[in-house]
């Protein structure tokens, strides 16, 4: 009885575990127009195909990017690196600037009022608008 206890715990916190993904928000520059994009919008700034805004990604390493692709345009990092190839290759597009941290996003993003970012919601500050939220 105590062995399965212990496995069915063990299990309960691997499923939370699992589930504990950030909640990632798109940010701009607090000056922009915007106010609001759906999802779709922001994917079209992120996969090359809407150039009002200029993208900025974190490193491909970070979690937050894999998750931020996933939540956005539904596709894992090799698919994304696979578009942005296909692009560069064609000349259609270059791909998004890539900066260090949650706190470098932040920083583009104030510099640049058409610069478009993804971070954690709990770096959200003054110096960032969020345009859409990523549950």
């Amino acid at each position: 009885m105590r062995k399965l206890f212990r496995l069915s715990l063990l299990a309960a916190m691997a499923c939370s575990a699992i589930s504990a993904q950030a909640e990632v928000v798109v940010v701009v520059n607090p000056n922009a127009a915007e106010t609001s994009l759906t999802k779709e919008q922001v994917a079209q700034y992120f996969l090359g195909k809407a150039e009002a805004f200029a993208p900025i990604d974190q490193p491909e390493s970070a979690t937050i990017r894999s998750e931020f692709y996933q939540k956005v345009a539904n596709k894992d990092l090799a698919q994304t690196r696979a578009l942005w190839a296909k692009l560069v290759f064609t000349g259609k597009a270059m791909p998004p600037k890539e900066v260090a941290s949650n706190a470098d996003v932040k920083k583009a993003v104030l510099a640049n009022p058409k610069a478009i970012g993804y971070i954690d919601k709990s770096a959200v500050d003054a110096t960032v608008k969020v345009i859409c939220t990523l549950p």
